[in-house]
């Protein structure tokens, strides 16, 4: 069953200079798409014509009307005062208002029920029950807990939040509301590692379907049955994850090459024949009429187009001798905001060509450990450069000092170099033409990473920290990124949620959890099995259970169909308690499932207890 179809669709902002121009594709029911292409390209204007948002000029677009379509970059308004805990719960809007009908009617019942009041709340509970109105807690603890939204910040306001949290939290609601289709704009921008991992597991087992924009190449492995790119307004196909895409664009570029010479040769030959017949057939009609005969066959034969290369930018980074072993050393290294310890005694020593990664979740203070080490932030502890160190710093939040200058000034105002030095370094790194000229404060986010990689790349460094360097840019910019690094022979320091960044550069690995920086020296994958194994040999810590809730109980007139709808629920609970205990003898090898079983279990049994407390007073 198809659940997306487009066919021939047409958009254009400016008249005569079409965004999608003919595109047409159709997604099945339960496939996860990933949309790829340039930034800009119409990827997330699609999207808004999908949810009906954006209007388009040309061409058909069907979204099965028996499924719940949602959107993840559209953060909807709440009411002032919501908190997020209100803005999880609305995913439940219809079993919330059952659940208020069924308090009413147990209070209504407390000085003696009717018949018909019973029947009421008899269907009001099968209603509550069938649609998982029970475990919602457990299912809100499970999003929350995956996604990294802690219990302090379900208690917030929702408008206090940033707007990465907003995604987040709007992710979380979403994924509770069992949206059949998912349309994912750079889900992952705002994650860190520990919730990505979560999410891909999450849209594995994910029934529905999926389509997802990223520009995160190891989440597009892990979780994309095929890929479609937008290029020039068309869709082109592959029928696999990033890393197939890969090969196989690279594949039909070499075939597309190889068809193009072929033909561009033989068309070289049979011109030189024909303008050699032309000349000899002056005075020889047949040897005219044959080389016009020839003139027709090369215009009958199909041209392949030329296949385009992609613009790169092409720079590096000016390197600064280093003498010397030792580039720093942090001894005893402390920070804290308060009563919140950030880091204490930490200890490092950092030689020449290493490559680092600073990993961590949101918040555990990566970047505020950066800007400890520059000296941005104020720390306990000593910190010591090598006499001939040089660092250039790419922070995650790009600030520039002026940001109504053009491009074009703020190379010549901060850079202190000649016009065409300037038009030269801007040159190649993409920005030409009228787009020097563009105030430096207009620009997107990955246009300010690109400009400050820019004026950073001409420094004569050997320490290089970047914060986040992957974020904004779209998969050619990162690629881009990635080829300018490997050049650079000093050392590397970087903090990043790109694992296909991390994999591809980190030889050792800081991590800052629980205000401690572990040291793993050692890649990415050997990082990942040691996290593993040592998650695998962890006892299982059982939660304390949660307070019970009282209840209003029913009164004590006709309490016989109360008691036996009582018992029913008795009967089904223990039942899901013994299928949890299967699961449980099953996943014993698996600690975070067993622990999620666990935790479910208390639930279920907190739940029964309850109904048994209940039964017991309608006995009486």
């Amino acid at each position: 069953m198809v659940d997306i179809s487009v066919h021939n669709l047409t958009k254009f902002f400016v008249i005569g200079e079409n965004l999608l121009q003919g595109l047409s594709f159709d997604v099945q029911e339960g496939e996860c798409v990933a949309i790829l292409g340039r930034n800009g390209c119409g990827k997330t204007t699609l999207f808004r014509i999908l949810t009906g948002e954006l209007d388009y000029d040309e061409g058909e677009v069907y979204v099965n009307p028996n499924k719940r379509l949602g959107l993840i970059s559209q953060i909807p308004v709440f009411p002032e005062g919501y908190t997020v805990e209100d803005v999880l719960r609305s995913a439940y809007a219809g079993l919330m208002k059952i659940q208020r009908d069924m308090i009413s009617l147990e209070q209504s019942m407390q000085s003696g029920a009717t018949a018909e009041q019973l029947r009421q709340y008899d269907a009001l509970s099968n209603r509550f029950q069938a649609g998982g109105g029970y475990d919602m807690d457990v299912e809100v603890d499970k999003i929350c807990n995956g996604l990294g939204i802690t219990q302090e910040q379900r208690s917030q306001e929702f408008a206090s939040l940033s707007g990465g949290e907003k995604t987040r939290v709007n992710l979380a609601r979403l994924l509770l509301e069992k949206t059949d289709i998912l349309l994912l704009d750079e889900p992952t921008n705002h994650l860190d590692l520990n919730s990505v991992e979560w999410l891909e597991q999450y849209i594995n087992s994910f029934k529905g379907t999926v389509l997802a924009i990223s520009h995160d190449r190891y989440f597009i492995d892990q979780v994309a049955d095929r890929v479609i790119e937008i290029t020039d307004g068309h869709a082109e196909f592959y029928s696999g994850n990033y890393s197939f895409y890969m090969d196989e664009k690279q594949a039909r570029f070499d075939l597309q090459m190889k068809q193009y010479e072929q033909e561009q040769a033989k068309l070289k030959q049979l011109g030189f024949t024909v303008e050699r017949m032309k000349g000899w057939g002056i005075n020889n009609r047949t040897l005219y009429r044959r080389a016009m005969s020839i003139q027709h066959r090369m215009d009958r034969i199909r041209k392949t187009e030329k296949p385009k290369t992609e613009k790169t930018m092409k720079a590096s980074f000016g390197e600064k001798d280093f003498s010397g072993d030792v580039v720093f050393k942090m001894k005893n290294v402390s920070k804290a905001f308060g009563d919140r310890t950030l880091f204490s005694d930490v200890n490092l020593n950092v030689e020449a060509g290493e490559r680092i990664a600073l990993l961590g979740d949101n918040g555990t203070g990566k970047s505020t450990f950066i800007k400890c080490l520059l000296g941005e932030e104020d720390c306990a502890g000593k910190i010591q450069f090598g006499p001939t160190v040089k660092w250039g710093y790419l922070p995650q939040i790009i600030h520039f000092d002026h940001p109504e200058r053009s491009l074009y000034d703020t190379m010549l105002y901060e850079k202190n170099c000649t016009p065409q030095t300037a038009r030269d370094r801007l040159g190649a790194f993409l920005f030409q033409g009228e787009d020097v000229f563009k105030s430096v404060g207009n620009l997107s986010g990955g246009e300010q990473s690109r400009l400050r990689l820019c004026m950073l790349m001409d420094e004569k460094i050997n320490l290089l920290i970047l914060d986040e360097p992957t974020n904004h840019l779209d998969i050619a910019s990162r690629e881009w990124v990635e080829a300018a690094i490997e050049e650079f022979e000093g050392v590397l320091l970087f903090v990043s949620h790109d694992r296909y960044f991390i994999e591809k550069f980190a030889e050792r690995i800081w991590l800052l959890e629980d205000g401690t920086i572990r040291d793993f020296r050692c890649g990415y994958q050997k990082y990942r099995s040691i996290l593993e194994h040592e998650k695998a040999l962890a006892p299982v810590v059982k939660q304390p259970p949660k307070e019970k809730k009282e209840k209003p109980k029913g009164g004590t007139k006709d309490t016989d169909k109360l008691i036996r709808r009582l018992e029913r629920e008795i009967e089904k609970q223990e039942a899901a308690i013994s299928e949890l205990d299967q699961k449980i003898e099953a996943a014993a090898a698996d600690y975070q499932e067993l622990t999620r079983l666990l935790g479910e279990k208390e639930e279920a049994e907190a739940v029964l207890m309850e109904l048994m407390e209940q039964w017991e007073e309608a006995q009486t």
